[in-house]
C-alpha cells in the first residue's frame, strides 16, 4: 500500500513539474510561431518534396528553439518579473521552477534544436547557432531600445525562413528565397504589432524600472498607431508572398480573413479602453496564424491536384 502511494506521489510530482515547465515557457503560445513555419513548408512543397522525416525534425527544431528562447527570456528577466505585479506569481519568482531547473531546461532545449538542425541539412546546422543567438538576444533588447518588439518579431521570423530552408535544401535558386523572406517580414511586423498591444499592460512598470518599449516611448495612443502601421506591413508582405508564390483563390481568401482579423484587433483595443488586451493578444492572433496556415495549405493542395505546382 505504501509502495503504491509512493508511486502515485511521484507521478503527481512529475505531472506538476511538467505543468510548471510548460507554463514557464508558455508552451500554449507555440500556436503563434508553428503555423507560420508549417505554412512556409507548404509554400516550399510545390518545388521541393516534403518527407515525414523532414517534417518531424522541423517540429522538433521549432519546439526546441522556442523552449530555449522562452527559458532564456525567463532567466534574463527573472528579477524584473519578481517586481512586476503582473508577473510576480510566475514560476521562477515563486520558486515553482528553480534557477537550476530553468538553466537545465534552456540548455537541453537549445541542444535539441541544434541536433534537429543537424538532422535536417548542413545549412540549417551551420545557421543554428546564429538562430539561437538572435532569439536569445531579444530578451536583452528592452534594456536599451524601444524597438525591442521588432527584435522579437525577428526572432519569430526565423521559424518560417528556417522551415523553408529545411525543406528546400541547397542548391536552390536564390530567387526562390523571396517567398520565405516576404513571409518572414510579414511575421516580423505581425509579432511586433501585437507585442506592442500586449506590452501596454506593463507601460507604467517599465517606465518606473527603466525598461524600454514603444508604449513607454510614444504613449498609449502613439503605440497603438505604430501597432496598426506594423500590421499594415504584415498585410502588405503577405500579399507579396501570394504574388511571388503565384497563389490561388484559397490563399487570397485567407489573406482577406487575416486582414479583417487584424482590423478587428485594432477596433477592440483603444487608448481609452485596454480591457480586451488579452483577447486581442491570444485569441485573435491565434486565428491569424492558424487561419493563414489552413488557407495556404488548402491552396497548395488545390494547385497540386490541378497539376500546377509539380
Amino acid at each position: 500500500m505504501n509502495s503504491d502511494f509512493l508511486w502515485l506521489s511521484r507521478i503527481q510530482f512529475l505531472k506538476s513539474k511538467l505543468a510548471n515547465f510548460g507554463s514557464l515557457v508558455r508552451f500554449s503560445h507555440t500556436v503563434f510561431a508553428l503555423p507560420f513555419a508549417l505554412a512556409s513548408v507548404a509554400l516550399a512543397w510545390p518545388r521541393h518534396p516534403v518527407t515525414a522525416r523532414g517534417l518531424f525534425w522541423i517540429l522538433v527544431a521549432m519546439v526546441g528553439a522556442r523552449t530555449g528562447a522562452m527559458g532564456f527570456n525567463r532567466l534574463a528577466d527573472r528579477k524584473f518579473d519578481a517586481l512586476n505585479p503582473r508577473t510576480k506569481n510566475w514560476e521562477l519568482p515563486q520558486g515553482k521552477v528553480t534557477l537550476a531547473e530553468a538553466v537545465s531546461l534552456t540548455t537541453l532545449a537549445s541542444a535539441i534544436f541544434i541536433f534537429a538542425a543537424y538532422e535536417l541539412n548542413w545549412i540549417c546546422f551551420l545557421l543554428s547557432p546564429l538562430a539561437l543567438g538572435i532569439v536569445f538576444f531579444y530578451s536583452l533588447t528592452k534594456r536599451f531600445t524601444w524597438a525591442s518588439h521588432l527584435f522579437l518579431g525577428l526572432a519569430l521570423a526565423i521559424a518560417p525562413i528556417g522551415a523553408w530552408l529545411a525543406v528546400a535544401r541547397p542548391p536552390f535558386e536564390i530567387a526562390e528565397l523571396q517567398v520565405p523572406c516576404y513571409l518572414g517580414l510579414a511575421v516580423v511586423f505581425w509579432l511586433a504589432g501585437f507585442d506592442i498591444i500586449y506590452s501596454l499592460q506593463d507601460r507604467e512598470f517599465d517606465r518606473k524600472i527603466g525598461l524600454h518599449s514603444i508604449p513607454v516611448r510614444f504613449g498609449v495612443a502613439g503605440a497603438l498607431k505604430l501597432s496598426g502601421l506594423f500590421h499594415f506591413g504584415t498585410v502588405l508582405f503577405l500579399a507579396f508572398v501570394g504574388i511571388a508564390a503565384q497563389m490561388g483563390i484559397f490563399y487570397w481568401l485567407g489573406f482577406l480573413a487575416v486582414a479583417l482579423v487584424l482590423v478587428w484587433e485594432h477596433r477592440i483595443v483603444k487608448p481609452t479602453d485596454l480591457s480586451r488586451i488579452n483577447k486581442a493578444f491570444f485569441n485573435l492572433n491565434a486565428y491569424v496564424s492558424l487561419g493563414y496556415l489552413l488557407f495556404t495549405v488548402a491552396d497548395v493542395l488545390l494547385l497540386s491536384n490541378n497539376g500546377i505546382g509539380g
